[in-house]
């Protein structure tokens, strides 16, 4: 894994995510976003919750890819098979992030775990990086099949560029 990468593509979000929560005032903050149920407040919100879950998601990898791989094939179908209540959740959390945090608090969030995951991923050692499992592809469009530790560490920022581009701020 190339590390550069991971934290160069962290401060470009976190730049980004600044300049758009800065700029943006209550009424497009309340605009519907483009292609999804929330407005562009509630989409921020989510996009943070992306960089907030990594955390979950890297404690998985950890435990899972000490395991025989049959471990994490048979979660991932179980995961994917209660997709409907996760995409429920997702809404929901996102919804009610987005309408109880309020934009300051959630830029104070995004700087806290860009932080943290710029010291994580540098203690990060070269054989944990290419530790792996199987993931529930159907909760997310970046998750692929099998995803290395490196490969969940990007996993945020897919997740930040692909809502960067439904939001109606401008």
């Amino acid at each position: 894994m190339e590390r550069s990468q991971a934290h160069e593509e962290w401060e470009r979000a976190r730049r980004d995510f600044h300049q758009l929560v800065e700029h943006a005032d209550k009424a497009a903050l309340r605009r519907p976003s483009n292609g999804t149920r929330w407005t562009n407040r509630q989409l921020l919100f989510h996009m943070l919750l992306g960089y907030l879950i990594l955390r979950a998601l890297l404690r998985l990898v950890r435990i899972f890819g000490r395991l025989p791989s049959g471990a994490s094939r048979r979660y991932a179908r179980l995961l994917n098979a209660g997709t409907r209540p996760f995409d429920v959740m997702n809404y929901l959390g996102s919804y009610a992030g987005g309408n109880t945090l309020s934009p300051h608090r959630m830029l104070v969030m995004f700087d806290h775990v860009i932080d943290k995951l710029h010291r994580r991923l540098d203690a990060e050692s070269e054989s944990d990086l290419a530790r792996g499992m199987y993931y529930p592809t159907r909760w997310d469009p970046f998750f692929r099949e099998y995803m290395t530790l490196a490969d969940v560490y990007r996993f945020p920022t897919q997740h930040f560029d692909f809502h960067r581009q439904q939001l109606t701020l401008n």
